[in-house]
């Protein structure tokens, strides 16, 4: 008999649901309308987090793509490995873009249309990844020299992408809830990620050290045969071109998800405007039991942040923070950035090489892996301290001084002679970006919760904070050569 109920339930739900029952009680009909409800609200949040993290993804992929690929490019082109020195240049040269827009900010706000920009972009690094797959290996003589013009002038345009990211795509995130943004710097840690990922999968850089006979221009003694030993690069599994066509592929997924985010009616429901401007219809009882069944479910996984009494001091709008503790703010934003986007990264080969080819991919791989993570840990633990941000600043900070001084010892580092020092250079790469990334998006959650002028400034300062950094090191280590670079088959170290 309970069966036979059961099914009689079934039924007449389902013939409610068609439409066919319409005496059913309200108060039956107002729960399943709230069930339901909250269904498709949890459903459509979890396809927005989605969104977000496609979106992120586009940010920076273009570049950490190129970087990753350089031992595959290295060898088919003219300025050989000079040329992580010209992409260090045409990087900074391509902040022309995010200083074009943080001044449109200031002196003609409302003028520049976010969305038109953030679409013009997207689509210039769609097409400059596809065009980089055809033209990458070409050649224009320039002053007699035979140069790589179209590489040079692509990388340009999608390092103009990156750059000008920074002031558009994050304010763009204060149309939605304050939850979404963490989800975006998940997406903005894969975009370095998964180039890295798909790099090991094709092999880049995997080489094995062969005996080569010298000849006798090489020997002082032509009667003596001489070997020496030479690294050899082993072919990838698949070519350069098909990974420019994957990375194209990828800022078209970025373009889709701003697609979506942007006009999709069922996503436009969680833009923060609709939420400040939309009212309830008191006609509509089942539509007001449906919000308060849902209330529940809109709780963010990161909330708002709701600090004291107003400070007349203050320099952002919800008064939390003084003049003191945003210029500390900006200025560890800046820091952390000059760190992990050119400092570091200009050393890294010298820091890990020595240690061997593995090190150097694992070191390269691990740290990719340590921004996302650091975001996810940031939902969970979104902790707005900032003495938590300064603790883990100087630990950041003390873990890149351990990656710089190997970087100055190279090519003999600190236990060189045992695997304990490629475990230690990988973990000491990961950790640092693990808690730098960890600073980055915390001050990203309190400049989102101080509005979008605050994540204008934000992104500027990141572009500043990295253009310092390549000035720093881009005559130490390309001009004045202070760093040796540790050959993985004929360094000798002292034992």
């Amino acid at each position: 008999m309970a069966h036979a109920e059961g099914f009689l339930w079934l039924y007449c739900t389902g013939l409610w649901l068609q439409g066919r029952i319409t005496d059913l009680s309200s108060s039956s009909a107002y729960i399943f309308i709230s069930l339901k409800g909250v269904y498709l609200d949890v459903k459509m949040s979890l396809f927005t987090h989605v969104l977000a993290c496609l979106f992120g993804t586009g940010s920076w992929v273009s570049i950490n793509g190129m970087w990753v690929e350089l031992p595959l490019i290295v060898p088919e082109i003219p300025e050989g490995w000079f040329l992580p020195s010209y992409l260090s240049v045409i990087i900074q040269m391509a902040n022309i873009g995010p200083l074009f827009v943080t001044l449109m900010h200031r002196f003609r706000p409302g003028v520049l249309n976010e969305v038109i920009v953030i679409y013009s972009i997207v689509s210039l690094g769609t097409l400059a990844s596809f065009l980089l797959a055809f033209f990458w290996q070409e050649t224009l003589k320039v002053g007699g020299v035979p140069h790589s013009v179209p590489l040079l002038l692509l990388t340009f345009f999608l390092s103009l992408v990156d750059c000008t990211s920074s002031v558009t795509f994050l304010p763009f995130m204060m149309r939605l809830k304050p939850e979404y943004l963490t989800s975006y710097f998940i997406g903005e840690g894969l975009s370095g990620l998964i180039p890295a990922l798909v790099a090991l999968i094709q092999g880049v850089g995997i080489l094995h050290c062969s005996n080569r006979t010298l000849t006798a221009n090489e020997t002082l003694n032509n009667s003596t045969t001489m070997y020496k030993f030479e690294a050899q690069y082993l072919p990838a599994n698949f070519s350069t071109h098909t990974f420019f066509l994957f990375l194209s592929a990828m800022m078209v997924v970025c373009l889709l998800a701003f697609v979506f985010l942007n006009i999709h009616p069922a996503v436009g429901r969680h833009h923060e405007t609709d939420r400040h401007h939309s009212k309830v219809d008191e006609g509509e009882k089942g539509n007001l039991v449906l919000r308060q069944h849902r209330q529940p479910e809109e709780k963010p996984m990161i909330k708002p942040f709701k600090g004291p009494k107003t400070n007349t001091s203050s320099f952002f709008r919800t008064g939390t923070y003084s003049w003191i503790e945003v210029l500390f703010i900006f200025s560890v934003l800046a820091w952390t950035n000059a760190l992990t986007n050119t400092v570091l990264p200009s050393v890294q080969s010298y820091s890990c090489m020595p240690y061997g080819n593995n090190a150097y991919h694992w070191s390269v791989t691990m740290a990719a892996m340590a921004n996302p993570l650091a975001c996810i840990i940031a939902v969970f633990y979104p902790k707005r301290s900032l003495k938590l941000m300064a603790l883990f600043t100087l630990l950041g900070t003390g873990i890149g001084a351990y990656i710089m001084g190997m970087a100055v010892l190279s090519p003999c580092p600190l236990f060189i002679q045992s695997h304990a020092g490629a475990v230690l250079i990988v973990g000491a790469w990961f950790l640092f970006v693990l808690t730098l990334s960890y600073v980055k998006v915390i001050i990203g959650i309190i400049l989102r919760d101080e509005g979008h002028s605050a994540l204008v400034c934000c992104g500027a300062v990141v572009q500043l904070g990295s253009i310092l950094g390549a000035f720093t090191m881009f005559p130490i280590v390309s001009v004045y050569r202070l760093f040796i670079s540790g050959d993985p088959c004929n360094t000798v170290c002292p034992k």
